[in-house]
């Protein structure tokens, strides 16, 4: 079973667990709720992470892997987690901590062609695997984009997109099968069919495919990208039809597209992802702005409905949002710099990410490429990033700075918590301006100081959620043990306390990052 699919569970039992009132460093933790889904807060004491756990970071505190567009999944069959790639670029990995490439590098196009016959066979070229598709788009790209996973009933199926060219809309969704997950694949056939000239009111992008399974047990795939936007389409979801198209069409817009007259309407929105957390009853959105070696960033909206209407933290349905979405969708991330990273190696154009549950603990993780900052540019390689997932008090997901190593959250009272933070107020827009860190303390008594002048507030609540206010701004999150991977020299990493929240404010929807180091 693919973990995509959703699992049922009522809030009510999750209301059932108490939470401690006094926490204590380096206690057992074990963040299961009822049948090991997971619960929304914190029931033990964190545990710290170590060195030994952070082994398997690379001193830029990303992984050794490659997957460019990383779509994951938890295959039952082998225990193991797959990111699929565009590129034909595949990881897997036991744990999300230590990842193994599994096919290619993506680096160049004939590249793609040689590793390619590992999921289409030994000396196929996967042209002639996916033949309709390729005489569909004519000129192509060279290689395939954003392939889905998903197992059913024996088979794997990888839901591919190719287009006609970079940035064009006459494209194609298609899909193979295999009975092993990294192939060989075969049996193409032709899921959608986008033609040139796509645009706000016309046709959409059949790119970027994702299915997901809705608490009712109803398939859906979301795809699309600038141009008309994102929509939705439902699938069968059982029988010799199951994962087909049941109607004709393009489905249901859930995110608006660029608008033809903006100059930057090719830089809007793509990657869709779609999943459903049970303890807060919402089906969250996650898609990916702006260019995508420049000001990709990554944004969110929910919706009580799989199929919308999906609105962000402000209230506003992405779908019918002016101003070409851009100050729309709660950003959960972009381009950032900590302070003690030094240099201009700033994390940069992040993004196309998926949403993985542990079906073990219910922890949850956001999957995505990010790049590196180059001077006044970003570099052009990409690497394989995995960041816990909480949800604030408000039930918006909200992302770990740091890179998982293994931490398990837990209560973590206000005195703990005291001391020194850099913090990273993460725009609201798609830009190229890179959000760098501030040095803040976090007092006792509640106060937030800039040397020493006072700036706002902070507050615990429960042991686990944060309220932080700066400059009249206030920011509802969580806070969580984690490793400090962005310390160049990997002798001076120690743990830390990681702040993540967002804005509610009617005007904001941007995030706060901020870490403290802590000794070992």
């Amino acid at each position: 079973m693919k973990h995509k699919t959703l699992f049922c569970m009522s809030m009510a039992a999750v209301m059932a667990f108490s939470v401690a009132a006094l926490a204590a460093c380096g206690g057992d933790t074990d963040p299961k709720g009822p049948e090991g889904l997971g619960s929304l807060v914190p029931t033990k004491n964190y545990v710290m992470p170590t060195s030994e756990d952070a082994k398997y970071r690379r001193a830029d505190n990303s992984t050794d892997v490659s997957v460019h567009d990383p779509s994951v999944f938890y295959d039952e069959n082998s225990k193991t987690y797959y990111a699929f790639g565009s590129h034909f670029m595949v990881a897997s990995s036991e744990d999300l901590i230590k990842w193994k490439q599994e096919v290619g590098d993506g680096s160049s196009e004939e590249t793609g062609r040689v590793v390619s016959q590992k999921l289409y066979g030994d000396g196929v070229d996967w042209r002639t695997v996916l033949s309709q598709s390729v005489a569909y788009a004519g000129k192509i790209m060279p290689s395939t984009w954003a392939p889905d996973v998903n197992y059913h009933d024996g088979k794997y199926y990888m839901y591919y997109s190719l287009t006609s060219d970079f940035g064009h809309s006459k494209s194609v969704i298609g899909r193979v099968s295999s009975t092993n997950v990294l192939g060989p694949y075969s049996n193409e056939e032709i899921i959608l069919k986008t033609p040139e000239g796509g645009g706000p009111g016309g046709t959409p992008n059949a790119i970027d495919p994702e299915l997901f399974t809705d608490k009712e047990g109803k398939l859906w795939m979301v795809y699309g990208s600038h141009f008309a936007g994102i929509y939705i389409k439902e699938l069968y979801n059982s029988g010799a039809n199951w994962g087909l198209p049941k109607e004709d069409g393009w489905g249901k817009l859930l995110w608006k597209g660029g608008d033809e007259e903006d100059p930057d309407a090719r830089d809007v929105v793509e990657g869709p992802f779609v999943f459903y957390n049970p303890l807060t009853e919402y089906y969250y959105l996650m898609t990916t702005y702006g260019a995508l070696q420049t000001t990709y960033n990554m944004r969110i909206a929910r919706s009580e409905n799989p199929d919308g209407p999906y609105k962000d933290i402000t209230g506003a349905d992405v779908a019918t949002t002016s101003l070409n979405g851009k100050l729309h969708g709660n950003k959960v991330a972009g381009s950032y710099h900590f302070a003690e990273q030094g240099g201009d190696k700033a994390y940069a154009a992040m993004g196309h990410n998926s949403v993985v549950q542990n079906p073990k603990t219910g922890e949850w993780f956001v999957v995505y490429h990010t790049r590196r900052q180059s001077g006044n540019t970003v570099d052009a390689g990409h690497r394989l990033m995995t960041n816990q997932l909480f949800f604030n008090e408000d039930g918006w997901p909200v992302m770990s700075p740091v890179a998982y190593v293994g931490e398990k959250f837990g209560l973590i009272t206000q005195e703990q918590a005291a001391g020194d933070y850099d913090i990273v107020v993460h725009s609201t827009g798609t830009t190229t301006t890179i959000a760098e860190s501030v040095k803040y303390t976090l007092s006792a008594d509640g106060k937030v100081l800039q040397g020493t002048t006072e700036k706002g507030t902070w507050s615990i609540k429960d042991s686990y959620y944060v309220t932080i206010t700066i400059d009249s701004v206030a920011y509802n999150g969580v806070i969580v043990p984690g490793w400090d991977t962005y310390t160049p020299q990997v002798a001076n990493q120690k743990p830390v306390f990681a702040i993540t929240a967002i804005s509610k404010l009617s005007d904001q929807g941007g995030s706060l990052w901020a870490i403290s180091p802590r000794e070992a």
